[in-house]
């Protein structure tokens, strides 16, 4: 094989790497990107449009657009009649600031610990839903029928949430979660992580005392850390529960994940819960139903009849990110003055998504796809799942399960952090899991996720995930 092809053989695998969900132009520019990056000599010209398009099976429309973005960006450059070839972009000027700003110490607190990743697509990221497959022809359908002719009322503020949304969602969760509620008791918010906020704002003060589960979900740990308050994480594992640690200081806050503990992604264990609130007498306990799913919900602590009880919950990952739309469940008591105060802090909108939501699940339609999605997802769990199995320095896989997500637990002295940077390179996005755990759990891992990988595509990336750790995990 000449070098040429060589080059065009490896650039040809680099597309075929990118995740199908980001579409071919997508995976065009990526692949190209880490080409010219890592082994695609600068000057050197790529083979005609005829050539990659043939190699690649992609139209020459779909190619054109990817190479023009490329060329707009710096990293291509061609001339007429004379073919494209690779160039690096320029680096951009430093900027110059006089003095940094400082942000407040709140801010460099919830800085200072991991949060969001900057990237968000590729095989294997956590917490994203399986978005290629979602039924969206009949999700804007639903659009233009509730846009009919004089109805105003969709472009108005709502208070506490559309009616009908609220209806929707307490039949949902008597249906998949054995969960009696109220419609009164339901206050649709923009997401899991505002109905945390909410939480956060009207329960607790600064300097409140909020217990977390180690490892834990950082979403919320970096919430309530913005908010002020004195966040306490306690070691929680399957086989021995918690770590309890005898203490005067009173709880204001306790938090929970729901049937499934986020990110371990094994179920939670009620019994466990009941004994951390006898122990620690939380004034409140919220759980968040963040991997929603119908099994093990024989685990939810969460009981709509009392006073202290609270559930989050969100639509984002049983159908997309981007939709963020979610619920909060409270007692009867709190009901009114906690949607009054939401609409105080933050004006309530977007009528017109309720409003398709609450007809997407009135027809049925949330119900069929989350029925065909967990089984999908059990068969993707245990194709992973087999893949990780007998590694070396692997210690404990999450069970295969109808989640979007599993956890490979891996033996103490392994750099979770430095391991995942290093998949990262090779377009493999995990996330480490020491960083989400106290200091003092040594556990590490790697949290993954398989909303984004499918077919052919996962069994080609979870073979090559086995590879690398097969390769890499002795030398850490």
């Amino acid at each position: 094989m000449s070098v040429d092809e060589e080059m065009l053989a490896a650039l040809v695998a680099c597309y075929q790497q990118q995740p199908e969900s980001l579409g071919k132009q997508v995976r065009i520019e990526q692949a190209l990107r880490i080409a010219i990056r890592d082994f695609w000599p600068v000057g050197q010209r790529l083979p005609s449009h005829r050539v990659l398009c043939e190699r690649m099976g992609v139209a020459r429309n779909t190619l054109a657009q990817a190479v023009r973005c490329l060329i707009a960006e710096g990293w291509l450059v061609t001339g007429q009649g004379q073919g494209t070839w690779a160039q690096r972009p320029p680096e951009s000027p430093p900027v110059e600031s006089a003095e940094p700003v400082r942000l407040s110490d709140r801010a460099q607190a919830v800085l200072g610990k991991r949060g969001v990743s900057r990237v968000q697509s590729g095989a294997f990221m956590p917490g994203i839903p399986d978005i290629t497959h979602f039924p969206m022809r009949k999700w804007r359908q639903l659009y233009t029928s509730v846009t009919v002719p004089h109805n105003a009322l969709l472009l108005s503020y709502s208070s506490g949430g559309y009616g009908p949304l609220k209806r929707a969602i307490r039949d949902f969760l008597w249906r998949w979660r054995g969960i009696r509620c109220d419609s009164e008791q339901i206050i649709i918010t923009e997401g899991a992580h505002q109905g945390i906020q909410l939480c956060a704002m009207a329960l607790a003060d600064v300097g409140d005392r909020v217990l977390l589960d180690s490892p834990c979900y950082w979403g919320a740990r970096n919430i309530f850390t913005a908010f002020g308050l004195d966040v306490e994480m306690l070691p929680w594992r399957p086989a021995s529960g918690y770590d309890l640690r005898q203490t005067d200081a009173p709880v204001r806050l306790a938090y929970f994940t729901g049937a499934r503990q986020y990110p371990l992604n094994v179920p939670t264990n009620i019994d466990d819960k009941r004994s951390l609130c006898a122990s620690a007498k939380p004034d409140f306990v919220i759980e968040d139903d963040y991997e929603f799913g119908s099994d093990h919900r024989e685990n939810l602590i969460f009981d709509a009849g009392r006073p202290d009880r609270l559930m989050v919950g969100s639509f984002s990952k049983l159908m997309f990110p981007g939709l963020r739309l979610g619920y909060l469940v409270v007692p009867q008591a709190l009901a009114a003055p906690l949607s009054r105060f939401r609409s105080e802090v933050s004006r309530e909108g977007r009528m017109m998504d309720q409003a398709v939501l609450a007809q997407f699940i009135a027809d049925g339609d949330l119900d069929a796809w989350y029925k065909r999605i967990r089984g999908e997802y059990l068969g993707r769990q245990q194709v992973l799942h087999d893949r990780l199995a007998g590694l070396p320095g692997v210690i404990r896989i999450s069970p295969p399960s109808n989640a979007i997500g599993l956890c490979a637990e891996l033996a103490p002295h392994i750099d979770d952090r430095a391991l995942a940077q290093r998949l990262l390179r090779e377009q493999l996005v995990v996330q480490p899991l020491s960083p989400v755990c106290a200091e003092g759990d040594d556990r590490r891992g790697l949290i993954l996720g398989i909303g984004m990988v499918s077919g052919y595509a996962l069994i080609r990336e979870a073979d090559r995930l086995r590879a690398l750790l097969k390769q890499w995990l002795p030398t850490f």
